[in-house]
């Protein structure tokens, strides 16, 4: 029996060490973002598209206050409710003393500077398909933006899901590489497909989720419950959403549905980025949807 109870414990351990291995939180070192050179232009053009202050701006902040990120939105789910925090260019409150690598490693890896997995309330699911350049660029306008010196809240959630490294096994299980819709696709719609999945992070809200979390990749923009418990985010599908491609590129500029209704929500927010987006990037927007594969 203390044979049988021994070897128990080793199995165990090695488990253990096993799980703590395969769930540290990964880095971008230094190195993989050797030659890469931004450009603020560029990377103010990456900042809407990323859709950055629809989250981390005030609530109800407007016009040039959208560009102070100093957080506390809230957003409820299943497991708690995320508190956006301060990213502005504070150096205690935000992320003014931030490295670049630091930057592009919370964007892709989800990992924090002092190594932690964030929540994947913050879609660096998304990011992490983002093209590196495109995240230097960013981080270059991110240097022009204001600082705020208001503290970032916590979130509110509760045990199991508080413990950060349980996020390292969520990640394993949910990380994807690899678009979503692929095939025989033109400049365009490769162009929308790249606004759609990677920056603009469409299917964090368009897509319905399993028990975990996760986004349901067989059921890509099928359309999912509103977190906030209040009615259902529709879907994005050429079967359900029967607009042309000219009325969804109008919707993305100005907000007015084809039948004059007009946006709402956190919508209202997202159309006021990708209005200020060349126009030819939403026409690419809508010709990816016009891809997607049916909900049906």
């Amino acid at each position: 029996m203390r044979r049988i109870l021994l070897s128990l414990l080793v199995i165990f351990l090695v488990a253990l060490a096993g799980a703590w291995s395969v769930t540290r939180p990964a880095t971008v070192p230094e190195a993989a973002l050797a030659g890469l050179t931004g450009d603020a232009t560029r990377g103010e053009a990456v900042f809407w598209a990323a859709g950055c202050a629809s989250c981390h701006a005030a609530e109800g902040a407007n016009g040039e206050d959208r560009l102070t990120l100093t957080g506390g939105q809230r957003f409820a789910s299943d497991f708690g409710t995320f508190v956006a925090p301060n990213i502005s260019m504070h150096p205690e409150e935000g992320i003014g003393d931030w490295t670049l690598a630091e930057f592009v490693t919370a964007l892709q890896e989800g990992t924090s500077p002092d190594g932690r997995h964030y929540y994947p309330a913050f879609p660096y699911t998304a990011y992490r398909l983002a093209e590196r350049q495109d995240l230097v660029d960013l981080w270059d306008f991110w240097q022009t933006l204001p600082a705020s010196d208001v503290a970032s809240e916590p979130h509110d959630v509760d045990f199991p899901y508080s413990v950060r490294r349980a996020v390292g096994l969520w990640n394993l299980l949910n990380l994807n590489d690899e678009f979503v819709v692929d095939g025989d696709l033109t400049e365009q719609e490769l162009r929308g497909r790249y606004l759609s999945e990677a920056l603009a992070h469409c299917a964090e809200c368009h897509t319905p989720r399993n028990a975990l979390g996760g986004l349901d990749r067989g059921a890509w923009m099928a359309g999912a419950p509103n977190p906030s418990g209040s009615g259902t985010i529709p879907a994005l599908t050429p079967d359900r959403l029967r607009w042309s491609r000219d009325e969804i590129a109008a919707y993305l500029n100005d907000g007015f549905t084809p039948d004059f209704d007009s946006a709402g929500g956190h919508m209202v927010s997202v159309i006021r980025n990708l209005a200020l987006l060349p126009e030819e990037d939403r026409a690419a927007i809508a010709a990816y949807l016009k891809v997607l594969p049916p909900a049906e």
